[in-house]
């Protein structure tokens, strides 16, 4: 008879697990912002397109942000800088991490495993032709993501089989000179932690690929892809504790309140100057 739930051991770490061991480390999410495919509602994907002027001053704001994280109201982020900059390889990712460099003097590197998921022939293609022409797909995808896909384009498995290594990767990073963490150490927020002063990362991506992050660091099925959203320029930090991944803040965005605000006056002045109500 098997022993009972609560009583069974924990299963050993997967060989190819992207968090090493014992690590004690925090990574923070951060997607590019708007480009100019998102201003004209084409699908991106994998397709070049550069950031608008707004999504340069949201990458600048969230470069602000992580180049001053403890200032009030402070990021639950360890102290010290961060050790290195990641980000895709496509043009708005690699605009956004090159803002964040610059106002934090870290050097950013590319990795391909971050890119976003291929959309294969809905690349630039505005969205009501995709609904048009390609209706069906399009449900399929929303509704079973795990089992339908833009024709061309990549499948959330084959996206999640190079997510992996690049996780991985970025985490092993940190994980050099450190040594490993216990999972006895105090869980609860705001009692003092180690974590103030672990190694910690950014990552610069897609809101696509960071949904597939985000599943396998929490060792969560593909098939709740759905579940996570990122904003433009939405910063998420993820706590690695003796090699289990934490949520410490998801989807922050109060760093573009700024902008928000410059919008609403440039509204305001538009209709004074045509004298709409």
């Amino acid at each position: 008879m098997d022993d009972p739930p609560r009583r069974r051991a924990l299963s050993p770490p997967l060989a190819d697990a992207p968090i090493p061991d014992g690590l004690d480390a925090t990574l923070v999410l951060v997607r590019h912002g708007e480009s100019q495919y998102i201003v004209e509602g084409r699908f991106q994907g994998q397709a070049e397109t550069p950031l608008s002027p707004t999504g340069r001053r949201q990458a600048r704001l969230v470069a602000d942000r992580l180049a001053r994280p403890h200032d009030p109201p402070a990021l639950p982020l360890p102290a010290g800088p961060a050790r290195e900059i990641v980000h895709s390889p496509l043009q708005r990712t690699r605009q956004t991490a090159d803002a964040i460099a610059a106002a934090t003097g870290i050097g950013p590197r590319a990795d391909a495993g971050f890119l976003e998921i291929g959309q294969g022939e809905w690349e630039g293609l505005h969205r009501d032709e995709i609904g048009a022409r390609y209706a069906a797909e399009l449900a399929a995808w929303r509704r079973t993501p795990t089992e339908a896909w833009a024709p061309g384009g990549e499948s959330l498995a084959a996206v999640a089989d190079r997510v992996r290594p690049a996780l991985r990767d970025a985490l092993e990073r940190l994980a050099e000179g450190g040594t490993p963490g216990s999972p006895d150490r105090d869980q609860v927020a705001g009692y003092g932690s180690a974590a103030a002063t672990q190694p910690w990362s950014i990552v610069v991506g897609h809101d696509g690929v960071f949904k597939i992050a985000l599943l396998t660091l929490f060792d969560l099925p593909l098939e709740r892809f759905w579940m996570w959203s990122m904003d433009l320029c939405a910063i998420t930090v993820i706590d690695v504790r003796a090699g289990r991944a934490v949520l410490r803040a998801h989807n922050l965005t109060s760093h573009l309140s700024g902008l928000l605000d410059e919008e609403a006056v440039e509204v305001q002045e538009e209709r004074s100057r045509s004298g709409a109500l």
